[in-house]
Formats: structure tokens, C-alpha cells, sequence
């Protein structure tokens, strides 16, 4: 064992050098020859660390910061001390995922998202860029020190949180890549109006995980409950009491994907771009307070400036949701343009009818974007497309590319798909025209982007 190794009570540990940003919220580190992926480190930084997974026959080993040997000078003291990695080592359990840069000041967070989406562009798709990744919001003004959700500071900003629930039925957070649920008293991501519900007072048992929405909007909260099965409707009457009578509560079952009202609405009513959206409490809507505003910006301002959306236009809007999008669209290509709205999820795609049911310029079709393209092929002006995080994928640009559109909007919340389809595209002969970046997950390794393709040519 060399000097730098010791096994403790609690595993095995590492004196490492922290090496560059890697996609997925950790940084590269080595120790004899082997690859060790290090949570919780700033590149620069000498660490001890805890290995979290080292098999022998691993390729790679993952590892948490249990120490700062050598300090970066843009280390900050972390904000949440349930996520901050050392302090939660020290007491025998591993750090609540969801905030795993919040160790790192904000200029650097955003400066090492930028190269992560550099390196995945290079990799994947042979573009040699590396835009800013833009700060959004609040988070653009000067922090006050008095206010502890300011946005200044990169918190506040959680429109949506999950929870999961202990054995003993109080609120709680995964640990990364972990079945262990770790008990919380405060979520400093979220809005006040999530904070405010104190859920970790509440007794959840016979609950095996919780959804919260609060929009931005300041309208009426919801709360999903997942009950564990069996449990009956007593125990589901004893945690309504706890909660709110303001706050609508609904039963969720994941499987069968059912939400069953239990008290108000089981959807929340969410704004932006000067309409009112209705969103189940399963459905998709962009969880940072300010993320529905500055995408609709992003991808509009790209097809306005480009000559893209005029009135008359044919649009499409795939994987669309609620309607964020359409809505905007539909009012740039008017009555006598169309708007064609795709969405695979069923509950999701009724949404979208009813928040566009005055708009009789737009199609909605419940489907899978591959699908319904095939099947309803047509000359489009201009495609935006919002993919899962798993991207659109080379069929699914295929197709894009052969309905020939004038351009198309990108948004992703995933750099490394992004980058492999901007790939699948180019060798479709179309080319990255446009592109900017959004930190709409302060404090996470998460980041946005917007990007506008045309032909080549």
C-alpha cells in the first residue's frame, strides 16, 4: 500500500490529483495507471478521497472528496451542508445527490460546463466551439448576503423537486447512484413556495416517494404522493391533515401511470411567453423558475433573426409537451400558418389541446415523433425539437433532414447526445449555424442548450 492509500472504517482511500471536467459531474483523476472518476473536486485541487465503486476488474473506479489537501482558489464553502461531500464523509454517510458543484463558485461552475460542452463537440461531433454558458435571471444580478434565496447565488431557482421517502417515513434524498435514502430538512435549490410545505415535519409513511410542483407563477402547489403498495386510504388521509389546506395533493402510481385526486387539482397551472399552461403533475414543464422564458427567447429570437418564422409559416414542434413552444409559434405564424404540436406522453399531449384549444392553427398529435413523421409527411419552414435526454438519435434526424425544413431549432439538456446528433446532422450535410448555452441547473453539472441548424450550403 502506498503512502498515499489507507483503508479506514469506512473504505478505502486515495491521495489523487484532480485532473479535468468530465461530462457527468465529475472530474478525472488516476492512481496507478487506472482512471478514478472524482466527485465533488475542482480540476488543479490534490484530494483524499473515498472510493465509491472499485471493483478490481473495473475498468474505472468512481470516487467521493473526503479532503482538500491543495485547494483550488474557486473553492466556495457549500451552501447545503447535507450535499457537501467532506463534511458528510466525516459523519459516516455519503453526500445527497443534486448538488454536486455546489462546492465551486459560479464563475467557474459555468466556465467548466462551457469546456464540457467543448470536449463533447470536438469528440462527437468534430466542432471546434466553446461558448459561454449564460447565466439566466436572478442569477444575473449582484448577490445580497441578506437574502438566502436571491438567485444571485444560484439558489431558489427548483420550480420541481423529488424526494424520496426513509424507512422511517421521513422525507429524504438519494445519495448518487445509491439506493440509500439520507433524511433532508431543507431543499436550498427549491423555491420557497416547495420549502414552505415543510415536508420533512410530515410522517410519509407508507409513501415510497414524493413529487413537489410550486410554479414560479405563485399559483396553487401540488403534491404527488407514490404510495408504497398496500397502503390504504387512512394512512393517505393522516398525511393530507399535515399538509397545507391550500396545496393540492394527488396519488400517483408510476406504473400504471394513474394520478388519482385526493385534494384541488392534480395539474398545476404554469406561465410564460404571455400564456397560461396547464401541466398534469407527471408531465414535463422546465423545472428553473426562469428556463420557460429564456428557451422560448433562445429558440424564437434564432428563427425570427434568420427569417425562419414569419406569419404564414409551417412549423412543427416535436416532442412538444405541454406547449411551451407551440404557443409562441403559433402566435409568430398566425391564422394563416400552421403549427404541427408531436408529443409521445398521452396525459401530456391532452394538456397541450387544452392550453391550445383557441389556437386553430395548430395540429396536435399524440405519438412518437418517428411515427408520426412518417406517417404525415410535409414541407415545413422550420422544426423545433425538445428530446429526452437521451436525444433525437440518427433515425429520428434522418427523418428531419428528408422533410427538408429551411432550419431547425435544437434545445438539449444533455451536452453528450446533443453533441452525437449535431454529428448525425452534419453528415447530413446541414450545419451548426447558431448556439448558445444556458446554466439553468446552478450547482448540478447540468446545462442547456439552444442551437440553430440550416443546410449546408
Amino acid at each position: 500500500m502506498s503512502p498515499d492509500t489507507q483503508t479506514t472504517s469506512t473504505g478505502l482511500e486515495l491521495v489523487v490529483d484532480v485532473g479535468p471536467v468530465a461530462h457527468g459531474g465529475h472530474c478525472v483523476a488516476r492512481h496507478e495507471g487506472r482512471v478514478v472518476f472524482v466527485r465533488h473536486g475542482i480540476p488543479g485541487e490534490r484530494v483524499r478521497v473515498r472510493l465509491t465503486d472499485a471493483g478490481e476488474k473495473a475498468k474505472f473506479w468512481r470516487a467521493d472528496v473526503v479532503e482538500v489537501l491543495d485547494a483550488s482558489p474557486d473553492r466556495v464553502p457549500h451552501f447545503w451542508r447535507t450535499a457537501d461531500s467532506a463534511g458528510s464523509w466525516a459523519h459516516g454517510r455519503p453526500p445527497v445527490g443534486g448538488a454536486e458543484l455546489g462546492h465551486i463558485s459560479l464563475p467557474r461552475q459555468r466556465s467548466l460546463k462551457s469546456e464540457v460542452l467543448a470536449e463533447q463537440l470536438r469528440r462527437l461531433a468534430a466542432v471546434e466551439l466553446s461558448p459561454d454558458v449564460e447565466a439566466v435571471g436572478a442569477a444575473n444580478a449582484p448577490t445580497d448576503a441578506g437574502l438566502k434565496h436571491d438567485g444571485g447565488a444560484g439558489l431558489g431557482w427548483r420550480t420541481r423537486a423529488s424526494f424520496g421517502v426513509t424507512q422511517s417515513g421521513r422525507l429524504g434524498m438519494h445519495a448518487h447512484r445509491s439506493d440509500q435514502v439520507i433524511p433532508v430538512q431543507e431543499m436550498p435549490l427549491a423555491v420557497d413556495g416547495i420549502n414552505a410545505l415543510r415536508l420533512w415535519d410530515v410522517d410519509l409513511q407508507g409513501i415510497e416517494r414524493v413529487e413537489v410542483a410550486a410554479p414560479a407563477n405563485g399559483s396553487r402547489p401540488l403534491v404527488l404522493l407514490a404510495p408504497a403498495p398496500g397502503t390504504r386510504a387512512k394512512r393517505l388521509n393522516s398525511i393530507l391533515s399535515q399538509l397545507p389546506a391550500d396545496v393540492s395533493v394527488a396519488s400517483y402510481d408510476p406504473l400504471k401511470n394513474e394520478t388519482l385526486q385526493l385534494r384541488g387539482r392534480t395539474w398545476v397551472q404554469e406561465s410564460a411567453a404571455g400564456h397560461d399552461y396547464r401541466v398534469t403533475g407527471a408531465g414535463f414543464w422546465q423545472i428553473h423558475r426562469d428556463a420557460p422564458e429564456t428557451l422560448v427567447g433562445a429558440v424564437t429570437g434564432f428563427l425570427h433573426d434568420g427569417g425562419f418564422l414569419e406569419p404564414g409559416a409551417a412549423v412543427a414542434d416535436l416532442y412538444a409537451g405541454a406547449g411551451l413552444f407551440t404557443a409562441p409559434l403559433a402566435d409568430a405564424v398566425g391564422e394563416t400558418g400552421s403549427v404541427l404540436s408531436v408529443e409521445g406522453a398521452p396525459g401530456t399531449s391532452r394538456d397541450a389541446r387544452k392550453n391550445l384549444h383557441g389556437a386553430p392553427q395548430v395540429e396536435i398529435v399524440q405519438g412518437k415523433v418517428e411515427r408520426v413523421l412518417r406517417q404525415r409527411p410535409r414541407q415545413f419552414d422550420a422544426l423545433i425539437l425538445d428530446p429526452p435526454r437521451a436525444g433525437a438519435g440518427k433515425a429520428v434526424v434522418s427523418q428531419l433532414i428528408a422533410s427538408n425544413p429551411r432550419a431547425i431549432a435544437y434545445v438539449s439538456c444533455d451536452p453528450s447526445s446533443f453533441a452525437r446528433d449535431i454529428g448525425y446532422f452534419q453528415q447530413g450535410g446541414w450545419q451548426l449555424s447558431g448556439l448558445r448555452a444556458f446554466d439553468l441547473y446552478p450547482h448540478t453539472h447540468h446545462l442547456e442548450t439552444v442551437a440553430l441548424l440550416t443546410p449546408r450550403g
